[in-house]
């Protein structure tokens, strides 16, 4: 696989091309990520339940997001690395940059950063340092204790309208992506197009410009009693892990994944 850049994946949009990225939290498995095609690797503060078993993302740090960082970096291959900027991180600008400096220096190629309006001060100033930002919105696991919970975010007419307007206000800003987590497929499918920037879902429908899942998920692997409604086991069937992330790359590109059973409705 060629280097993916951010003007590649900015030209895929328009192009209707699909944007395939996936978790990844080290060498190995990143390795086998890119060599089944996947354009995108996230360093995703996920790790903190996927690998260390906690029940959140909070305790996750900003050293241990640059030390997988830089382990997912050692097994890439090509595909565009982005990683999180983890719970507290982005509370200011300035250990918003302290933080996004300690990532890029690890490996990263973007910085993905949950929130809303409140990120454009530190937006403004990342991307005047040559610092390219995936806003994550919508259901942002940090936020957990503020939302009761793992809930579906944009129902009603007027959340989804303030994820419509702070969409656009952020692509204003300097967002170079959007993640779009746990909203109705057809508020997904109106932020994908209010927006020329690339729009990823998990959960947000296939009308976004790419989708995204945790790997661990993707291998039917997990810790919880019941996977999220998104998922999809595509290890069943196949006999190697290459061969299901594959099947999740061709899935993605052709439309086939993620299906009606996997969206929520207003």
């Amino acid at each position: 696989m060629s280097n993916v850049t951010l003007t590649r994946l900015q030209t895929q949009k328009p192009a209707g091309d699909k944007i395939v990225m996936l978790t990844a939290y080290e060498a190995t498995l990143a390795r086998a990520a890119c060599n089944a095609g996947v354009e995108m690797l996230l360093v995703g503060d996920s790790l903190g339940m996927v690998v260390q078993g906690n029940d959140s993302t909070l305790p996750v740090t900003v050293d241990e997001m640059a030390y997988h960082t830089a382990c997912v970096k050692r097994g890439n291959l090509g595909a565009f690395l982005l990683s999180d900027l983890p719970f507290m991180a982005a509370a200011s600008v300035d250990s918003g940059l302290a933080a996004s400096a300690k990532l890029m220096r690890a490996g990263a190629q973007m910085v993905k950063i949950e929130g809303g309006l409140s990120l454009i001060p530190l937006l403004q100033r990342l991307a005047q340092n040559g610092v390219p930002v995936c806003v994550h919105m919508g259901l942002t696991p940090q936020w957990v204790n503020l939302f009761g919970g793992y809930k579906v975010q944009g129902r009603g007419a007027e959340q989804a309208q303030r994820l419509i307007d702070d969409a656009k206000a952020l692509e204003q800003a300097g967002a170079a992506m959007l993640l779009l987590e746990c909203v109705p497929a057809a508020l997904a499918a109106q932020i994908t197009k209010a927006v020329q920037i690339p729009v990823i879902g998990i959960g947000a429908g296939a009308a976004t410009d790419g989708q995204v899942l945790v790997i661990h998920d993707l291998l039917g692997l997990t810790l919880r009693s019941r996977p999220p409604k998104f998922v999809k086991n595509f290890m069943a069937g196949r006999d190697s892990i290459e061969a299901a992330i594959a099947a999740y790359v061709q899935a993605v590109k052709s439309g086939e994944f993620p299906g009606q059973e996997h969206e929520f409705s207003a």
